[in-house]
């Protein structure tokens, strides 16, 4: 799934626009309830070294999602799934998009975060 076809996927499910609370990560994008303010995902661009040594110098688009405690360290051993970037790694992880990751599965954890951030 691309950058574009994610933040369609969100507003046309959720009905929720993306926020860019950063002026200079212009980039960056904040998807959050309306009704309780909580993000449920967020959209970034970072170079790929960001997310393991092993990366290089390329900037690659990346969502981190909340996810189940219970399923993040499954989901990590899963290729394009790295410890969320800049959020609590017990809880987020951080997916990179463009690569090849299944859509349908992506999806279902963009809905699975929606559901874990909605107060109870």
């Amino acid at each position: 799934m691309k950058r574009s076809e994610l933040i369609d996927y969100i507003q046309s499910n959720y009905g929720v626009v993306a926020e860019s609370p950063w002026k200079n990560l212009p980039n960056y994008r904040v998807f959050r309830h309306e009704n309780n303010s909580k993000w449920f995902a967020v959209l970034m661009n970072v170079t790929s070294k960001t997310l393991s040594e092993n990366g290089g110098n390329d900037m690659v688009d990346i969502v981190n999602i909340k996810a189940s405690p219970e399923l993040v360290g499954s989901l990590r051993l899963k290729e394009h799934v790295y410890p969320a970037y800049h959020m609590n790694k017990e809880h987020w992880i951080t997916i990179i998009l463009g690569r090849g990751f299944p859509e349908n599965e992506l999806k279902a954890l963009i809905d699975d975060s929606y559901k874990l951030t909605t107060k109870r």
